[in-house]
């Protein structure tokens, strides 16, 4: 991987890209992990290193595609937690990135699944990831989590970094995304208190865990 400018990817600190560049530099496929509280523009920086890496050399692979079928979450009545960490086929993650793991050069492609937010729903077989890719870098909230098959995520990767920012703005990021896809002001503002919030601590609770910490603004 060459050098990149911090100057040419500003939102990404100096020190960031730096341990990106000495993540990547025995020219190996290597999986990344980003992981934070809802709200924390984990989606955000996945982009971004996605950009500094070169869209040919790294691909972006969400947690989020393992998101239960809203209609699987009605029958195992847990509809009204969604995101909590038994919304998810955990299994079928840590499944997913021993693939991605093992993928070899001469390996077919593998397919992930990827989340709509427009529908509130997991869409199968809509990211490809092609065996000669360098970088997969994956984000959600429970790579570090040490329940279940979720205990299996972390071993899979090569680093997880935990994505910190502001309580606050992460909050009230959280109501207008809620906005924007249906939800009342005051549903908003339910959702954030009564599922955003205890799932944000139980993922907090794992920075420890976390090889870096990005201080995200």
């Amino acid at each position: 991987m060459s050098t990149i400018p911090a100057q040419e990817h500003p939102s990404i600190p100096a020190d960031s890209l730096s341990r990106l560049q000495a993540l990547m530099a025995g020219g190996q496929r290597k999986l990344l992990g980003l992981v934070g509280a809802p709200g924390a523009g984990k989606s955000t920086l996945a982009l971004a290193l996605l950009q500094a890496v070169g869209p040919g050399r790294a691909q972006v692979v969400p947690m989020d595609g393992f998101h239960l079928a809203n209609v699987e979450l009605q029958r195992l009545g847990r509809a009204d937690r969604k995101g909590a960490p038994d919304t998810f086929d955990s299994a079928g993650y840590v499944a997913l990135l021993q693939r991605l793991r093992e993928q070899r050069t001469d390996d077919p492609i593998v397919y992930a699944p990827e989340f709509r937010r427009e529908i509130e729903e997991p869409i199968a077989g809509a990211i490809a990831v092609l065996p000669e890719t360098q970088l997969v870098i994956t984000e959600g909230n429970y790579l570090l989590h040490d329940d279940g098959p979720w205990a299996g995520a972390a071993a899979m990767l090569d680093e997880v970094w935990y994505v910190d920012i502001d309580d606050a703005v992460r909050e009230e990021r959280l109501q207008k995304r809620h906005q924007q896809f249906g939800r009342s002001a005051e549903a908003a503002r339910d959702w954030v208190a009564r599922t955003d919030a205890p799932n944000a601590r139980l993922i907090a609770a794992t920075r420890v865990r976390a090889h870096h910490v990005l201080h995200w603004s």
